[in-house]
């Protein structure tokens, strides 16, 4: 006998993925719609590939519902599969717990959700399988839930449901904990985990033990590609298994060492370069690029003087490159200055005058009181549309002033460097 089944964990439906939708000009609806949209794909594979049945390691929400739109949506993609004969097995995950969903949807016949309580076992007589699972009751499990699973059903395909950190993952919390010597002991043949959102495969053969990671990457942090794990079974063993991308937007890195770099031009050449190349890399999707610029160029002083045009010619770049499907999520600038600032402040010039008094101004607390005093009646009277950039007009403290002394060296250089008074050794 063989048969295939897919296992998803991890939609996080109508999730918001963050740092996008603020800019002008996004392409919000899209932005949206990425967990609702993942999630079909997700259906598409499972019609497509007509397999046995699905399974879902938990979190399937990202906690309660705003409206039932969100629970009447996912019901309407079981129905999809109920009309195609494909049933779906699922847990709660510690974002879709029990004691966390107040509002409820009765969801199709063809879907079976495990007990909360305590592990339970279905068996399908007609592919010869046996699927145990225990979904969550509350948010926070610290328990090992695997330690009351039932014995694997002898002569049977054996596939337990955990959502759990396993032995640990950072960046998540540690639920459900247990030893890869847990899940082996208990004979199964396939573990489908839940609960990581980076696929990885923890046992690659008798059981197989996976986590498929999460269907649609919500931020920075979840870059790169993201879907389901199409698995194959014959004569009660798994033949092979394989990562399906269901994400129809994608994070992505771009950074770029601009050392040695003359003119903003040139930084944007080398950004535009890779750009193209992450593009490429990612077939057509819409991607989301957090850029990152670092390096030692002459071009430093300019960039940090002028953030603002900047960060919106990259911006303006991505759109020219990706005609519309690149779109940038955030720009870092961590370059750094040719010019060696601790030389200035040896000569005797005017420019030596006032580096030794922003330096002298970092230590001297009275000072910076003082100075933030002012600022914030400065801050006072400020038109409206200057008030709402609270990151850069932030003088709540002197430690926050302090921080920013560096960027106003960088002001003074890159004024001064402009009228050729200060020259890059």
């Amino acid at each position: 006998m063989q048969f295939s089944f897919i296992h998803a964990a991890d939609i996080h439906l109508d999730s918001p993925l963050k740092g996008l939708e603020k800019y002008e000009g996004a392409p919000v609806d899209r932005i949206r719609h990425a967990t609702r949209d993942a999630l079909s794909n997700l259906v598409n594979v499972a019609i497509e590939e007509q397999v046995a049945f699905v399974v879902i390691a938990g979190d399937i929400y990202d906690g309660d519902w705003k409206d039932y739109n969100t629970g009447l949506y996912f019901a309407s993609q079981m129905s999809r599969l109920q009309k195609e004969d494909i049933p779906v097995y699922l847990i709660r995950g510690n974002h879709d717990a029990q004691s966390l969903i107040t509002k409820e949807l009765a969801l199709p016949d063809n879907v079976y959700e495990f007990p909360v309580d305590k592990p339970d076992t279905v068996t399908l007589e007609h592919l010869n399988t046996a699927i145990h699972g225990q979904g969550f009751s509350t948010r926070s499990v610290t328990d090992n839930l695997s330690k009351n699973y039932p014995e694997k059903v002898e002569g049977y395909f054996n596939i337990g449901l955990l959502h759990t950190s396993a032995t640990g993952r950072e960046g998540h919390e540690n639920y459900a904990p247990c030893q890869l010597s847990d899940l082996i002991d208990l004979g199964y043949d396939y573990w489908g985990l839940g609960h990581i959102h980076l696929r990885e495969v923890l046992y690659e053969r008798n059981p197989v033990i996976l986590f498929p990671g999460n269907i649609q990457g919500r931020h920075i942090r979840e870059s790169g590609n993201k879907g389901c794990t199409l698995v194959k079974v014959k004569e009660n063993q798994v033949k092979h298994y394989e990562h399906r991308s269901l994400d129809v937007l994608r994070w992505a890195l771009c950074e770029i060492d601009v050392t040695g770099s003359e003119t903003f031009e040139d930084v944007l050449d080398q950004i535009r370069i890779q750009l193209q190349d992450i593009q490429s890399q990612h077939n057509g999707l819409f991607i989301a690029v957090r850029v990152i610029v670092n390096g030692t160029t002459n071009v430093h002083q300019e960039m940090v003087a002028d953030k603002d045009h900047v960060i919106n010619n990259i911006r303006s770049l991505a759109l020219e490159t990706g005609f519309g499907d690149v779109w940038i999520e955030k720009v870092k600038i961590d370059t750094k200055r040719v010019i060696d600032v601790d030389e200035l402040k040896e000569q005797y010039t005017p420019i030596n005058s006032i580096l030794r008094f922003l330096d002298e101004l970092a230590e001297d607390e009275e000072a910076l009181q003082s100075l933030m005093s002012e600022l914030k009646d400065i801050q006072k009277v400020l038109p409206h549309e200057l008030k709402g950039k609270s990151a850069e007009l932030d003088f709540s403290s002197s430690t926050i002033i302090t921080e920013r002394l560096d960027d106003i060296e960088d002001l003074i250089l890159h004024q001064l460097s402009k009228k050729g008074e200060v020259r890059s050794s």
